[in-house]
C-alpha cells in the first residue's frame, strides 16, 4: 500500500460504516479525558494525595499496554467487530465503576481506572483497524479519538462545576455514548479475514513472488521501528503536560483544567485532519510548546499556559497524524491490527510524563523540567532528521 492510497477518499458504500464505527472510538477518548478533568476534586473533596492522583492518571496506561498488545493479534485472528464491540461494553462498565467509588468508596477508583485503560487498548488496537478498513482513511479514528478527548474532559468539567454529586453526575454522559456508539456500531459490518485453517498452498520451485513479498515485509518492519516507534510515545508527552501538568504548575482550577482538556486535543484535532506524514514538525512543534509551558509555570501566567497547550495541541495532532499514516502505509493488510496496536503501545507511553514529572518534582522546579522536556524533543527532531537524511535515495523517496 503507498502513501496515497491510504489517503484516498473513501468508497460512497464504505463511508457510512466507517463514520457509524468510528463513534466507538470517540467514546474510547471520552473514558479516558472525563477522569483528567477531575483530578482536582479528586484531590480536594476525596482527599487524595497528589501523587495518588496522578498514579490513578497512569494506572490507566498500565491497563492500556497489555490490551494493545493482545487485542491487536485477537482482532487480526478473530475479526476487529467482536474485539471491539466487547471492549466498548468494558468500557462502559469501567465507567460505572468510577461513578460507584464516589459513592462507595475510593477503593473502586483504581480498578475501574485500570479497566478504563484495557477496554480503551483494546479499542484502539481493534477499532482502529476496523475503522481504517471501513473507511480506508487511516486517520479517522484517530481524529474520533481526538474529538473524544476534547469533548469528555470539557464536559466531565462543566457538570463537575455546576452539578450536584459532581464525581458521579460527570460520567453519566460517557455511560449514554458509550450506549449509543455500540447501536450503531452493530450495524457496521466485519472487515478483518480470520486465519484459515486451510493448508497452504504448495510453493513451485523457483517462484520469486515469495522472497520479494517476504524482503518487503521485512523492510517494512525496519522502518516502522526506525521511523514510527520512537517518535510515537511523543503523541501524548504534549498532550498530557497541556492538561495535566500545567493546570497544577500554573495552580489553576477546575474551569481551566477543563478547558484545556478541550484545547489540546481540540486543536489537535484540527492540525491532524490537514498534517503531513513526516515526524519532524510534530517533534518541533512539541519543543516550543514544552518551552512555552516551562515560561508559563516559571511565571504563573495562565494566559501563557492556555497558549502552550493549545501549541502543545498542535504538536499531537502532527504527531498523531505521522504515526497513524505510516502505519497503515507500511503494515501488511493481515496484520493491521497488531501493528496498530504497537504504534498505540508506544504512544501511549508517554503519558507516563505527568507522573515522571511528578516524582523528579523534588529534584528541580517544574518549568526546569517542562525546559528539559522542550530540550529532548529538539534532540529527537535532530537525530530523526539526520536519519532521514543519511538514508538510500530510494528509502527516502517511499518514506
Amino acid at each position: 500500500m503507498t502513501a496515497a492510497s491510504a489517503l484516498a477518499p473513501p468508497t460512497s458504500s464504505a463511508k457510512p460504516h466507517g463514520t457509524r464505527a468510528a463513534w466507538i472510538m470517540l467514546a474510547s477518548g471520552w473514558s479516558a479525558n472525563q477522569f483528567s478533568a477531575l483530578l482536582g476534586p479528586y484531590h480536594s473533596e476525596l482527599g487524595l494525595t497528589a501523587s495518588a492522583v496522578t498514579g490513578l492518571f497512569a494506572v490507566y496506561v498500565v491497563g492500556l499496554i497489555p490490551a494493545l498488545l493482545v487485542a491487536g493479534p485477537l482482532a487480526d485472528r478473530h475479526g476487529r467487530r467482536p474485539v471491539a464491540l466487547a471492549a466498548l461494553g468494558l468500557n462502559v462498565l469501567s465507567t460505572l465503576m468510577l461513578m460507584a467509588g464516589a459513592v462507595w468508596g475510593t477503593a473502586l477508583l483504581l480498578p475501574g481506572r485500570f479497566l478504563t485503560g484495557i477496554s480503551a487498548g483494546a479499542l484502539l488496537a481493534a477499532g482502529s483497524a476496523w475503522i481504517k478498513e471501513l473507511s480506508h482513511s487511516p486517520r479517522l479514528s484517530g481524529l474520533y479519538v481526538s474529538a473524544g478527548f476534547a469533548t469528555g474532559g470539557l464536559a466531565a468539567a462543566l457538570i463537575a462545576q455546576w452539578a450536584p454529586e459532581p464525581m458521579v453526575t460527570a460520567y453519566v454522559p460517557h455511560v449514554v455514548l458509550g450506549t449509543a456508539a455500540g447501536l450503531l456500531a452493530l450495524t457496521a459490518p466485519e472487515t478483518g479475514r480470520r486465519r484459515s485453517k486451510a493448508p497452504m498452498p504448495a510453493v513451485e520451485p523457483n517462484a520469486e513472488p515469495a522472497s520479494a513479498a517476504t524482503n518487503l515485509d521485512t523492510e517494512a518492519r525496519s522502518r516502522f521501528r526506525r521511523k514510527v516507534l520512537p517518535v510515537a510515545p511523543w503523541v501524548f508527552v504534549a498532550p498530557t503536560i497541556g492538561f495535566v501538568t500545567l493546570p497544577g504548575a500554573v495552580h489553576a482550577g477546575l474551569l481551566f483544567t477543563g478547558v484545556a482538556t478541550a484545547v489540546v486535543p481540540g486543536i489537535g484535532l484540527l492540525t491532524a485532519r490537514r498534517a503531513v506524514a513526516t515526524p519532524v514538525p510534530g517533534l518541533l512543534t512539541t519543543a516550543v510548546g514544552a518551552a512555552a509551558a516551562a515560561t508559563a509555570a516559571a511565571s504563573g501566567s495562565r494566559v501563557l499556559a492556555m497558549a502552550a497547550a493549545a501549541v502543545l495541541g498542535a504538536g499531537y495532532g502532527l504527531s498523531l497524524a505521522h504515526g497513524l499514516t505510516r502505519t497503515a502505509t507500511l503494515a501488511p493488510p493481515h496484520q493491521l491490527a497488531r501493528w496498530t496496536a504497537k504504534f498505540w503501545t508506544a504512544a501511549y507511553l508517554g503519558m507516563f510524563t505527568p507522573y515522571v514529572l511528578t516524582l523528579l518534582g523534588g529534584t528541580a522546579p517544574t518549568w526546569e523540567l517542562l525546559a528539559a522536556v522542550a530540550a529532548l524533543a529538539l534532540v529527537v527532531a535532530a537525530v530523526t532528521r539526520l536519519r532521514a537524511a543519511g538514508a538510500p535515495v530510494a528509502e527516502v523517496s517511499r518514506a
